[in-house]
């Protein structure tokens, strides 16, 4: 069986930040070499040869973004792309657990997105295959022996919350038939998940910041004030202002229902929309994250 749709999946600012996000690209197996080939060669045309957020310090990295964003979105627009972003907050009621397990955590985290984007969002009989990122914090090879050897079956009325190992889980759920590592050098697209991931988090991390350097820049806010709350600024983190002001002009004229200011960083109001920044939530009482 040849796998109906792709998708490409990246984790950004794992172990580091308070703010933390899981990015995922899923794209119809007959756009896929179309949208890679478009990646691939803006990326040459902007003299990048693998765009990194993390690597985000000057105006050719800005640009091969813009050129990114501008690409995905026209995608988006004619319905054969969705781009998910998952953030967490490592500071909410639960994270803040003693002897918190965050690989666990990300497992899980990867669950609720796979549940809400390859079950939820595209239609049920859809096959997958799907490439992570191969610097992952997360033991794929230990997941796909796991399907080689046992398979895949749907079940509709699994818990999120029970303590299944994680390949145990998937398996009850998703109709996918591979799971293959790559470098993101190697699959263009999974750099629009490295950059999705990267803003999504970030954006929350930096919004106060980033709202002084928006009201700066408009004139709102004036210079000296802005020089007297020393608030200075690195190459890395104006580029990567200028990338969250352009995603989030975009998403408005797309009038899809992207906010940055409400949540004080990315959040989609309604999940349908291609462009999806969830900001994740305890769905009950008993959501706590895993421990050790």
């Amino acid at each position: 069986m040849v796998a109906s749709h792709i998708a490409y999946s990246d984790e950004s600012y794992y172990g580091e930040e308070r703010y933390r996000s899981i990015s995922m690209v899923s794209v119809e197996r007959s756009s896929d070499q179309i949208l890679s080939k478009s990646i691939r060669q803006l990326l040459v045309e902007s003299e990048v040869s693998e765009f990194k957020w993390n690597k985000l310090r000057q105006a050719r990295e800005r640009f091969a973004a813009f050129k990114m964003i501008d690409k995905c979105i026209e995608f988006a627009i004619e319905n054969k792309l969705r781009i998910d972003t998952l953030i967490w907050d490592t500071h909410d009621s639960r994270h803040q657990v003693p002897g918190r397990d965050d690989i666990a955590n990300l497992q899980r985290m990867y669950y609720h997105l796979f549940k809400n984007v390859l079950h939820n969002r595209w239609a049920a009989d859809i096959t997958w295959i799907l490439f992570p990122d191969e610097n992952s914090a997360l033991d794929w090879e230990t997941v796909q022996d796991f399907l080689d050897s046992s398979g895949w079956v749907l079940h509709e009325n699994v818990s999120l919350f029970d303590k299944d190992p994680f390949h145990t889980r998937l398996s009850k759920d998703f109709n996918i038939e591979n799971i293959n590592e790559i470098s993101s050098e190697e699959k263009p697209i999974c750099q629009v998940s490295d950059l999705f991931a990267g803003i999504g988090a970030f954006s929350h991390t930096a919004y106060d910041k980033y709202n002084r350097w928006l009201k700066s820049e408009s004139g709102q806010l004036p210079l000296g004030l802005f020089k007297q709350k020393k608030i200075s600024l690195s190459n890395s983190e104006k580029e990567r202002f200028t990338v969250i002001k352009y995603l989030d002009d975009k998403c408005k004229d797309c009038n899809f229902r992207v906010s940055l200011k409400t949540a004080k960083g990315f959040k989609t109001f309604d999940p349908k929309y291609p462009i999806n920044f969830w900001l994740y939530e305890p769905q009950h009482p008993e959501d706590k994250a895993p421990t050790n």
